[in-house]
């Protein structure tokens, strides 16, 4: 072992060699310039893509009931783990077509939290909205 502390940082003279011996990959004549414009065709495969459709443009916790397309509803508390289900329906009857999932998840975790930190502030359930069934529902 050497003992420049510098020594690891800097390749040896034949590492750099062959560094320099190795070919380079040649820029292609089709590749577009680093700041240029991409050709139309690339634009048109990517919009014709069916992932191009991609998620709704608001996350499901900001969405209306009435715009959310699942029939049952999951709210989890992030501290206690505790979960909350509620059939889509149901949540209409009570809050409303226009209520957001947000408001109403939370609402329904009001009840209290069962981690107690004994500041105002903090205390409460901190909801979650699990996208597939993870919620663990005793």
């Amino acid at each position: 072992m050497v003992n420049h502390p510098t020594s690891w940082r800097m390749p040896s003279r034949t590492q750099m060699e062959k560094m320099v011996s190795r070919p380079q990959r040649a820029a292609r004549s089709d590749d577009p310039a680093p700041n240029g414009d991409l050709p139309p065709e690339y634009w048109d495969a990517v919009l014709r893509d069916p992932r191009a459709a991609g998620k709704p443009w608001l996350p499901l916790q900001q969405m209306r009931l009435s715009e959310i397309p699942r029939e049952l509803l999951r709210v989890e508390c992030a501290r206690c783990s505790r979960c909350v289900e509620i059939q889509r329906l149901d949540a209409v009857k009570l809050y409303g077509p226009h209520a957001v999932w947000k408001d109403v998840g939370q609402r329904l975790l009001v009840t209290g939290c069962q981690v107690r930190t004994g500041r105002h502030e903090e205390d409460g359930c901190w909801p979650n909205w699990p996208l597939g069934g993870d919620c663990n529902i005793e």
